[in-house]
């Protein structure tokens, strides 16, 4: 079949015509975005071929027409950086492993048309459930949460939060076997104990993530996501909590909100933590010293006082 080539913006696209409409079939370009027009030739682009981005090391950004209707196996797999990438909520066809090893996925967005006679796109969900839709894929491995018809709604989330509570009480040990006897070849290392914080690592950033986003979060679940944190922070016998926040609050912030709120910052080890901070993370220090001031030495001086 006769492929063609479409060039914008310093990209190639490669693609073919099908009887439905245009299908990309291949991504060739340096820039670390690649938007796909709604129409080649005048003819609506409905399909992304299988393999179409694969391993595309360089692109952060896919930015995919409303007008598409399918799109196959592994699509975009192996693009290491991928962080964002806009689907079209109507899309009829979602083939397997799309995002495979895109470990630094972090928003699906969705769109649709809004019914006006322009035909403009708009946001089909919230933000917040795009990074939920994203976690679930990459963190979780749970691609039967790819339903762009369904995505964001009570029954799509209770099938999030299902996910994650099996995710959350598998034991922390669950599948070391496995990495042993693959060695290091395929994961860098067999010692336990880094596999255990890695393990509990991934808890808690979807832990912090599901108490970012808490439509529909149940009272119980809540309280769960919550403990949990709490029991990772510095100063217990593992402190997996504090750990993500030292190594990513200073381009998160919400997650040191997020923490402080909780209570995971005592008069007991907030010393230690600020005295586990570099020079570089003037934010994170910042915001610790602040709640230091407000809270745990104004909580103190008032206590005093009561009695």
């Amino acid at each position: 079949m006769l492929e063609y080539e479409y060039v914008a913006g310093g990209c190639s696209l490669k693609y073919r015509m099908d009887p439905e409409g245009v299908c990309i079939t291949g991504w060739q370009g340096r820039n670390w975005i690649a938007q796909v027009p709604e129409r080649i030739e005048n003819r609506p682009v409905t399909a992304i071929d299988r393999k179409a981005f694969l391993s595309r090391k360089n692109l952060r950004e896919i930015q995919l027409p409303v007008s598409l209707r399918g799109i196959g196996d592994w699509a975009f797999a192996y693009c290491d950086n991928l962080e964002r990438i806009t689907l079209p909520a109507e899309c009829i066809h979602i083939g397997k492993a799309l995002f495979l090893d895109c470990g630094h996925l972090d928003c699906v967005a969705g769109i649709f048309h809004d019914g006006s006679a322009e035909g403009q796109a708009r946001e089909a969900w919230s933000p917040e459930t795009g990074r939920l839709l994203a976690a679930g894929l990459i963190q979780m491995e749970a691609y039967y949460l790819l339903e762009p018809a369904a995505v964001g709604s009570p029954e799509w989330l209770k099938k999030w939060d299902a996910r994650l509570e099996a995710v959350m009480g598998a034991e922390d040990q669950e599948g070391y076997s496995k990495q042993v006897l693959c060695g290091e070849e395929d994961y860098g290392s067999t010692d336990l104990e880094a596999f255990l914080r890695t393990k509990r690592q991934k808890k808690v950033r979807l832990a912090m993530l599901r108490l970012l986003c808490r439509e529909r979060l149940s009272g119980g679940l809540q309280a769960y996501l919550e403990r949990y944190l709490k029991t990772h922070t510095k100063g217990c016998r593992s402190e997996e909590s504090w750990q993500v926040v030292l190594e990513e609050g200073e381009t998160h912030p919400e997650y040191v909100h997020l923490f402080l709120q909780l209570g995971c910052v005592t008069r007991e080890n907030i010393e230690a933590m600020i005295g586990q901070m570099r020079e570089d993370q003037p934010q994170l220090r910042a915001a610790f010293l602040r709640y230091r001031q407000e809270r745990l030495e104004a909580g103190g001086f008032f206590a005093g006082l009561s009695l």
